[in-house]
């Protein structure tokens, strides 16, 4: 826990009503994007012998928002329910490292996934030869990249700090007014991690748009002979929608509120713009596994399978639980009627040993029926024994043996 006087700078500058609800946000956020990736990547491991090299990058994409997930949502949600940041200045640094790292890392796997599927539909004689190895380098490629921008503050180009509204870490968008290192840090962050990545994804799709539209033959080449050319025109142009809307929709108004302030007076941007932009960033993690488990044919085939599979599994767990319970409460009512020799053996109570067998006598079962066993008693006399039934006794060895 932190001391006074770290605590001072770190206090929510929202009301305590916007703060709960951030904290609300934050948990079931937090909780759903742990679902979505978690079978995204289950799924992913599933038919990893099955895996194309583009969806690497869908892969890549759900291990860094669920590394986000897994860093951020535990600190943020507590500080956001109880109105302050709750940790160390060390743990705030961290904070923000690990946002900045996996952030950029899920916007780099956007625009590289893109710069793929352009290659593949656009270029297909190219595209074609677009291996595993490649994937794996881009993959390298997309987690240096963004580290470069995630250590720079830690080096002195650039400074992490408490975001405006006081419960959660980041860049610190005062400095650029008060440092020169500061302010290109964030010009470069500006240009490379926003224009950039958004200008190539427009790019991008549109030109796959346009080839679609275009050049059936192009899209032909990139599908499989099976599928239908409506149903690639479909699926792209449902992918190219979804991952535009998703990149504006969760990362636009941060960007816009944080160069407003970095660029701008800081002090004229509303604490609550900056968490309201903030929530909005965050919920990328959970958005993208939908897009790519709703859109993504062959990943939706394996989750449906698997899912029928798990029904399956458990149908015939609690089918077999019951036949057991049957056959244990069957064998517990016979084990009822009988009683135990001495040696262990049952001994059922509508027989006697003295009975002859019914399964060796066929011809007097009808007799059996109606035959009483009897108690027999050993009698020693002398140093000779012997049985008798205890209805021949006498009356007084009978009264003395019952």
């Amino acid at each position: 826990m932190v001391n006074a006087s770290e605590t001072i700078l770190l206090v929510s500058r929202i009301s305590k009503d916007s703060d709960f609800l951030m904290g609300t946000l934050y948990t079931i956020f937090g909780v759903l994007s742990v679902l979505g990736n978690g079978i995204l990547l289950f799924v992913a491991y599933r038919k990893k012998s099955s895996l194309k090299p583009a969806e690497f990058f869908v892969v890549n994409l759900a291990i860094s928002d669920l590394s986000m997930t897994i860093t951020l949502f535990p600190l943020a949600t507590p500080s956001a329910y109880a109105h302050m940041w709750l940790f160390h200045r060390t743990t705030c640094t961290v904070y923000a490292f690990c946002g900045v790292l996996f952030g950029l890392c899920s916007l780099s796997n956007l625009t590289a996934l893109s710069c793929v599927c352009w290659l593949k539909v656009c270029c297909p004689n190219y595209g074609s030869k677009f291996s595993y190895f490649h994937a794996c380098m881009l993959v390298a490629g997309v987690w240096c990249y963004a580290a470069v921008f995630a250590i720079g503050p830690l080096s002195g180009w650039g400074e992490y700090g408490a975001e405006p509204y006081g419960t959660a870490c980041c860049i610190n968008w005062h400095a650029p007014s008060q440092n020169s290192a500061a302010m290109s840090y964030i010009v470069c962050l500006f240009f490379f991690c926003y224009i950039v990545p958004c200008t190539v994804i427009f790019l991008s799709y549109t030109f796959i748009l346009l080839t679609v539209r275009g050049s059936r033959q192009a899209v032909q080449q990139h599908v499989s002979p099976q599928n239908k050319i409506t149903n690639a025109h479909t699926l792209i142009i449902k992918l190219s929608v979804a991952v535009c809307i998703g990149f504006l929709t969760a990362w636009s108004p941060y960007a816009i509120v944080s160069m407003w302030a970095a660029f701008g007076n800081p002090e004229t941007v509303p604490p609550m713009a900056f968490a309201v932009a903030a929530i909005f960033a965050k919920s990328s993690t959970l958005y993208n596994p939908i897009v790519y488990l709703v859109f993504k044919p062959n990943f939706r085939k394996f989750l449906c399978r698997d899912v029928a599979q798990c029904r399956k599994t458990l149908y015939e767990c609690l089918h077999s639980s019951a036949q057991k319970g049957t056959h244990m409460q069957s064998h517990h009512k016979e084990d009822c009627n009988s009683t135990r020799l001495s040696n262990g053996l049952p001994e059922n109570y509508r027989t006697c040993r003295h009975c002859p067998c019914p399964e060796t006598v066929t011809g007097i079962r009808q007799s059996l029926t109606d035959y009483s066993p009897q108690q027999t008693a050993r009698i020693l006399k002398g140093s000779l024994h012997s049985e008798a039934a205890v209805s021949q006794l006498s009356s007084e060895l009978q009264s003395d043996f019952l």
